[in-house]
């Protein structure tokens, strides 16, 4: 049959995904199945292929899946005693042991003498049991913590403590069970209130235990709470209380939103209702808090955080993007209220430092989820309503209000922000405000100008016409905030050339002047941080010059001051201190032009770009060194810890660009790693963008080659670092990635048989085989190590054992190349497999003609590393059948292996040991007789 004819025969790709199944491949088994059940419409046979998807399942853990696959089997027959079973193991790992206690008891009624039936039976019992005892137990202590609470005549220690306890108690799944079914959630609504805020903590924190993962759960408590209640508490004043209230919250949509993605089948199970009105209803509230006087800078904050977070797409690749319109619909105008807000003019809602920035963060994340033009049109016809509805009215605060949105708008959806800046009138607005003797009026049209000069078409336009206002402003205002905001223009404006050296704006020395004034204002402690963060803009913009680079890294004061500045409260500084890290550790993208087109370019006499000098490699060097030693690690890995939409994903790949310039020396390596660069670049790697993540991964992967991983990635977290790499050995990435990221595996597997089989649960064998085949030695070489490793998994041994492929094959050609790490790396592996699997043995000789020229050649070897994988391989093929000892015995090996062990010429010991053991089998089975080894028996002659 070929293969096109398979890919339509249901009953062929069954008994393909059977036979993957023996060979331990659960994903190609899957596969079969799924797709014969895409084309079979036999209730019968759909029902077996559910039930053989079912077992794949239960090996890969997937227990949700398992037990709906079971289900779906068992609809169709309800006396199939293998799919019931099956269902069983599901619900068990579920912790659904009622379910799986009823399915269990039933197969073995049908059953009695089945021992798996009745051992999966006793589990059960005594899980059961032990269950129960645990309920009464919590219940006991749920009711004394309760008692605590509601007594008034309590000490306040007493009643904080007992709120602590229940905090833990949610934690665990029969404490928070409990919990909810004493009403407590009842009595959390009476704790909310609380005047003292460790209570409120603590009842939050509770909440959030409850909410956990938990869809039924979260629905009752949302209903039983309201919404209204719990943005209450987040709009309140304290920003840890708002902060915690905020985390429920996101608790309770992640809840939601899982439970809308998981499939809820099965007659014994009841059907969850539909959360997508709770959401809905979640997500009006959020937008009602935008515009609200009574909610707190810090409320709104965490408001426009769930939001950034909950409302957009997780991934592109889901064409649902309804929930971005319904917000763009019932809340796009209210978001644009708080990024038109100027704190100091009116009375409108409170902010925060970083209130207009959430808000561009926001804007541009909805914008970016639109699909069409259409959608994109409507979200800029809102926009541009908003912003004329309030400059076409009369009276300066209303048009200030309308240049103070444009601004937020050119930092978020830049694109939109353009469009309302081109609406008449409203540039000139913008430079004659400038000049107002008012200092608000100045700063909030002396922002807008800054954020205009982002492009180059507009900063050209800028340069021409405000670049002497803004000099005017720096040299003769009275006021630090203007002359730093105008300061941060200037800088936009004389870095529009980039790291081009020679398309600099202004005259030489005047990018040093500005950059010079920018430390100095940093390092002014008397100046507001909101002001002082308006300097490392500037700098962000000056440091594509290499002189400034240069002169800043000798400034130590001005690194710790910068460094400072990202853990205080306006978080907005972050883009502007990655952005200026990554100028000045080259970490930017530099595309090295074809020099037969830079020649073209100059014979036309097109502009060519130019490289500083001091860009070059020993300079780059020599700051990353100075970074390091004024403390950047840690700065960065603060940075990163920072929950605001502020740490945007642009802001998270240049941390990942910044780290991966730090662990290029092997040197410095160690002092990342001593600074807690390794536990910040872990979420780097998987919340990024594609690019930051790949940069992340590849800065992961040279730690792990060359630190010990146990000691870089303490605890559990060195399981966390195997998907970023595993993420590397991709076509998307380069040569040097993959080879990094094969050496980093190579090392995590031969550490434990755990991270062994986390290696292999995200999928990396199929990945690592294919590089195999890699052209490129080094990437041969090191797939086949990091394969030499992963075969003390018996999983992977399974693959070998498997017939119907050239894996075996492979090894054998291998350990005969002429590549020395290749020929080490498949011996190894060769040698381990035939120890392990006895039955591959027999095997080698079927896999080429010239095996036993290999063996010989391996035995042969002066490298000792090689030859003793030669005759561990002889070894393990004699032990293993007479038959194929025999063959041996009658080739050279005979001779080699006589040589061998009489040692001697430095030959290293276990070598001789090995050597003369394979000659004591040898004499065991009669082959040759004992004397030196050397002659062979009678009838054995050829």
């Amino acid at each position: 049959m070929s293969v096109c004819e398979k890919e339509k025969d249901p009953a062929a790709l069954k008994d393909e995904g059977n036979t993957l199944f023996k060979a331990g491949d659960m994903q190609g088994a899957v596969c079969c199945y799924t797709k014969a059940l895409k084309l079979t419409d036999n209730q019968a046979e759909s029902a077996v292929l559910y039930r053989n998807r079912s077992a794949c399942y239960l090996k890969l853990e997937e227990y949700n899946k398992a037990e709906t696959d079971a289900s779906q089997a068992l609809d169709v027959d309800p006396g199939d005693m293998k799919a019931r079973f099956r269902r069983a193991q599901a619900f068990q790992k579920l912790g659904r042991l009622d379910q799986a206690f009823l399915d269990v008891q039933k197969c073995a009624q049908m059953e009695p003498k089945n021992k798996a039936f009745q051992d999966l039976l006793r589990q059960l019992g005594a899980q059961i049991q032990q269950k129960s005892a645990q309920l009464s137990s919590t219940d006991a202590r749920v009711q004394q913590m309760f008692s605590l609470l509601l007594d008034a005549s309590a000490n306040d220690s007493d009643r904080q403590k007992a709120a602590q306890n229940l905090v833990v108690l949610s934690r665990e799944e029969a404490g928070a069970e409990q919990i909810f079914r004493n009403d407590g959630v009842k009595l959390i609504q009476k704790l909310l209130p609380s005047k003292q805020e460790e209570v409120v903590l603590s009842a939050l924190r509770t909440l959030v235990g409850l909410c956990t993962g938990h869809q039924s759960r979260t629905m009752a408590i949302v209903n039983e709470l309201g919404m209204e209640q719990l943005c209450a508490v987040m709009g309140s004043g304290a920003s840890t209380v708002s902060l915690a209230a905020c985390h429920l919250l996101q608790v309770m949509f992640e809840a939601l939103t899982e439970g809308m993605k998981r499939e809820i089948r099965g007659k014994d199970e009841a059907i969850l209702p539909e959360p997508s009105k709770e959401l809905r209803s979640m997500l009006r509230h959020l937008l009602e808090m935008m515009p609200a006087c009574n909610v707190s800078g810090p409320g709104r904050d965490s408001a426009i955080n769930l939001l950034v977070k909950q409302v957009p797409r997780k991934s592109l690749k889901n064409p649902d993007n309804s929930l971005t319109l319904w917000v763009i619909d019932h809340g796009l105008k209210k978001i644009l209220e708080v990024a038109g807000t100027v704190p100091e003019l009116s009375e409108g809602p409170h902010l925060t430092d970083n209130s207009h920035m959430s808000c561009s963060v926001l804007l541009s994340k909805l914008y970016d989820d639109l699909k069409s033009d259409k959608e994109r049109e409507n979200f800029n016809k809102l926009c541009e309503e908003y912003v004329q509805q309030h400059f076409s009215q009369p009276g300066l605060g209303a048009k200030l209000r309308a240049i103070q949105t444009v601004s937020v708008l050119l930092q978020g959806p830049s694109d939109v922000g353009n469009r309302t800046l081109e609406m008449s009138g409203m540039m000139d607005a913008v430079i004659s405000l400038c000049a107002s003797e008012d200092v608000i009026h100045q700063q909030v049209a002396v922002e807008a100008l800054i954020h205009a000069a982002g492009k180059a078409k507009r900063a050209s336009f800028i340069t021409a016409n405000g670049v002497s206002l803004l000099k005017d402003l720096y040299k003769k205002s009275e006021n630090d905030r203007i002359r730093v905001r105008a300061l941060v223009g200037l800088c936009k404006l004389g870095s529009a050339g980039g790291t081009d050296f020679s398309m600099k704006q202004f005259a030489e020395g005047s990018t040093l002047k500005l950059a010079k004034q920018c430390r100095k204002w940093l390092c002014n402690e008397s100046l507001p941080p909101t002001s002082r963060r308006w300097s490392v803009e500037g700098l962000a913009y000056l440091t594509f010059d290499a002189d400034v680079k240069e002169d800043f890294v000798e400034d130590k004061n001005a690194l710790l001051a910068m460094f400072e500045l990202t853990k205080s409260e306006d978080k907005t500084v972050l883009f502007a201190v990655g952005s200026t890290l990554v100028n000045c550790t080259n970490s930017y993208e530099v595309e090295k032009p074809d020099p037969q087109l830079v020649e073209l370019a100059k014979y036309a006499k097109q502009h060519v770009p130019e490289e500083h000098p001091k860009d070059a490699p020993s300079y780059v060097e020599k700051r990353l060194v100075k970074l390091l030693e004024a403390g950047v690690v840690s700065a960065l890995g603060c940075m990163v810890k920072q929950e605001s939409p502020a740490l945007t994903e642009a802001c998270r790949e240049c941390i990942a660009r910044v780290f991966l310039a730090l662990v290029q020396r092997q040197e410095d390596r160690g002092t990342v790693v001593a600074q807690g660069g390794g536990k910040a670049l872990i979420p780097l790697a998987l919340d990024n963008t594609d690019v930051g993540k790949i940069k992340a991964a590849q800065a992961l992967a040279k730690i792990t080659i060359t630190s010990n991983p146990e000691i870089a990635f303490p605890g559990e977290r060195i399981y966390e670092v195997v998907r970023p790499l595993v993420s590397l050995l991709s076509l998307e990435c380069s040569l040097l990635q993959n080879f990094e990221a094969l050496m980093a595996l190579t090392n995590l597997a031969g550490i434990s048989d755990r991270l062994r089989q986390k290696i292999i649960k995200e999928k990396a064998v199929p990945k690592i085989e294919g590089y195999m085949f890699e052209e490129h030695d080094l990437v041969r070489a090191s797939a086949t190590e990091c394969m030499c490793n992963l075969v003390l998994s018996t999983e992977v041994q399974k693959l070998y054992v498997a017939t119907g492929n050239d894996r075996l094959k492979l090894l054998v050609l291998y350990s005969g190349e002429e590549d020395e790490r290749l020929r080490k790396a498949a011996a190894g592996t060769l040698a381990m497999l035939t120890a392990e699997q006895p039955e591959l043995c027999a095997r080698i000789p079927t896999t080429t003609t010239h095996w036993l020229e290999i063996i010989q050649a391996l035995l042969l070897s002066e490298i000792s590393d090689l030859c003793h994988r030669g005759v561990v391989i002889i070894q393990n093929m004699m032990q293993a059948e007479k038959s194929l000892a025999e063959t041996l015995m009658e080739s050279e090996a005979l001779e080699i292996l006589s040589v061998l062990a009489k040692g001697g010429e430095g030959k290293p010991v276990p070598i001789t040991k090995i050597a003369q053991n394979c000659l004591d089998k040898a004499v065991e089975y009669g082959i040759i007789r004992s004397s030196e080894g050397k002659e062979k028996c009678k009838g054995t002659e050829p």
